[in-house]
């Protein structure tokens, strides 16, 4: 079914918006996928935030013309499906890890910080950890340091403590 004027202005609009809002765009070809796979998609992408859509590459091209989404247009050909997502790593990994388990799927390119991405550089982009697990990682580093300079200053401390009972003199028997 095609859309007339208005239609297509509508969803350009509204993929400009989500364009805007987004850090990473990753496409892939889903020519052969059933519509309980492209559902099942769907609902992975929609459980991470990521903005999963399958437009046509015209109205595409057009909605990321001017951000730093444009240098992924020379990917935008064949039936694609769309993912945008404000968390860097996350459309990458939704697609590339249902990629994995279904060869129907398959990854085409991207965008990532006005860099154009092609298969492998989504499917190394999808491998980066979440941002709450990286945020794990870093608070681990920097309480690891502080947990040593305890352990240490708490060995210190009993070790002086230690001799100083060693050397405290016997208290002598009370006379009767």
């Amino acid at each position: 079914m095609s859309l007339n004027r208005n239609e297509k202005a509508a969803v350009i609009s509204d993929v400009a918006a989500q364009v805007a809002r987004s850090q990473t765009l990753a496409l892939a070809e889903y020519r052969g996928l059933t519509v309980e796979h492209l559902n099942k998609l769907r609902r992975e992408a929609r459980d991470k935030g990521v903005y999963l859509h399958v437009l046509k590459n015209t109205l595409a091209r057009r909605a990321v013309t001017g951000t730093p989404f444009e240098v992924a247009a020379e990917s935008m050909a064949g039936p694609l499906i769309y993912g945008f997502s404000e968390d860097a790593v996350a459309a990458a990994k939704v697609i590339a890890d249902f990629a994995k388990g279904n060869d129907k799927l398959v990854v085409k390119g991207g965008a990532y910080a006005g860099r154009a991405l092609d298969a492998n550089g989504v499917k190394a982009l999808a491998a980066i950890p979440s941002r709450e697990v990286l945020i794990s990682q870093v608070a681990g580093l920097l309480k690891s340091p502080i947990q040593r300079l305890a352990a240490v200053l708490a060995a210190v401390a009993e070790k002086n403590a230690a001799p100083a009972e060693a050397e405290a003199p016997a208290e002598a028997p009370a006379a009767a």
